[in-house]
């Protein structure tokens, strides 16, 4: 059973950084696309940034595109999954999640058109969530 789990939230004023990170633990696929999702109360989740197992390829929503940087090491037995937070805005507040994928193929991992998909059609593993709150 895959495990992700998410941590480094935390409250920040707008302009500040957090550094998220999302252990993987007992996943098996040598190549697969993992990614960083962000939810609001009442609101549909985003794609936020996601990255190919090799680190090569990357994707960035628009929103977020020169202030947040993804990145993956893949060492031992677990996967650590990063994001970058810089320049924090309020509009950043969210709970964010970690998700794997080891079917999405890595020109489709760059596309970022998974995040267009119905909820559920991509990344079946999930992390329980680490909440970020940008406020002054």
């Amino acid at each position: 059973q895959v495990q992700l789990v998410e941590s480094g939230g935390g409250s920040v004023q707008p302009g500040g950084s957090l550094r998220l990170s999302c252990a993987a633990s007992r996943y098996t696929y040598s190549t697969y696309c993992m990614g960083w999702f962000r939810q609001v109360s009442g609101k549909e989740r985003e794609g936020v940034a996601a990255i190919y197992s090799g680190g090569g390829v990357t994707y960035y929503a628009d929103s977020v595109k020169g202030r947040f940087t993804i990145s993956l090491d893949q060492g031992n037995a677990k996967n650590t999954l990063y994001l970058q937070m810089n320049s924090l805005k309020p509009e950043d507040t969210a709970m964010y999640f970690c998700a794997a994928d080891h079917t999405v193929e890595p020109y489709y991992c760059r596309s970022g058109s998974w995040s267009q998909a119905p909820p559920g059609y991509h990344f079946p593993n999930w992390g329980q969530g680490t909440r970020v709150t940008v406020s002054s």
